[in-house]
């Protein structure tokens, strides 16, 4: 019964949020305000429910050393991101066509912000931080990036292919950033950061969502696997292989800090009963 209210909490506040900015996306500066306040009323009521259930400090949603690691995240997305784009603008598969008004990146700011908290409370903070007590840091990334790539199958223009990219590079990817710190806010930042250079800054797709206005109006042709088609640049090849290569740079000083869980029987076993409850 804690993991459900957890869940519930989390998902009710998340989702009562996307669909307000959803409504309102037309308004970049409503946009912006909606995503914001979902942004800490998920921060708010995840340390209230967790701490409340769990009966300890929310220590991965600490204040102290946040804004250093936002700033660290968001700085790794855009470099990250920005390296994608910049392989497929070399083949001649991504193309500028100008300018695009700067109010489109302000609403997509709100957006993203919103929906890349929520989704790292959620299988971050809970899926993954719950599985991986009993399945070892090494295996729960696995567990959890393959429910967080089929949730992304929901989207508009969602492909298969894109659902097993966002399985490999963003579950691995975030998971071993969480390890590497043992707090969300390096996640949510590198989250928020390659989303809204994806969308806010290149003007690309993200994740199957349909089109997006960002400060650069662009486009994308050529194999889907290089520029990921109509899912975006995140089902493109160079986007799982530079997520690949973060997860085990993230993993590298996990291990050094002793922030790697090893495969307990006795604690998967209690994890799979407080599932099956």
């Amino acid at each position: 019964m804690k993991l459900v209210w957890q869940v519930l909490a989390v998902v009710a506040v998340g989702a009562v949020g996307g669909q307000g900015v959803t409504a309102v996306r037309d308004d970049p500066w409503l946009s912006l305000a909606l995503g914001g306040l979902t942004v800490v009323l998920s921060v708010l009521v995840y340390r209230w429910v967790v701490g409340r259930t769990e009966r300890r400090q929310v220590t991965e949603l600490a204040w102290e050393g946040a804004r250093g690691s936002l700033l660290r995240g968001l700085v790794i997305g855009l470099v990250m991101f920005g390296c994608v784009i910049a392989n497929i603008y070399a083949l001649g598969d991504y193309e500028v066509h100008g300018f695009d008004a700067p109010t489109g990146a302000i609403g997509l700011a709100g957006f993203m912000a919103g929906a890349a908290v929520t989704e790292e409370l959620m299988f971050r903070g809970l899926l993954f931080r719950l599985v991986e007590r009993g399945l070892g840091t090494y295996i729960a990334p696995a567990l959890s990036g393959v429910l967080f790539g089929a949730a992304h199958l929901l989207n508009e223009d969602a492909t298969v292919l894109g659902a097993v990219a966002i399985a490999i590079e963003a579950g691995g990817m975030l998971a071993a950033a969480y390890a590497a710190t043992r707090s969300l806010w390096l996640p949510i930042g590198l989250h928020f950061g390659w989303n809204f250079a994806e969308s806010g800054i290149f003007g690309t797709e993200v994740s199957g969502n349909g089109d997006t206005h960002g400060l650069l109006d662009a486009s994308t042709s050529g194999a889907t696997l290089i520029t990921g088609g109509e899912f975006g640049p995140e089902a493109s090849v160079y986007s799982m292989l530079f997520g690949a290569l973060l997860t085990v740079a993230f993993l590298w000083p996990a291990g050094r800090r002793g922030n790697i869980v090893p495969r307990r029987r006795a604690e998967r076993v209690n994890t799979l009963a407080t599932l099956a409850r």
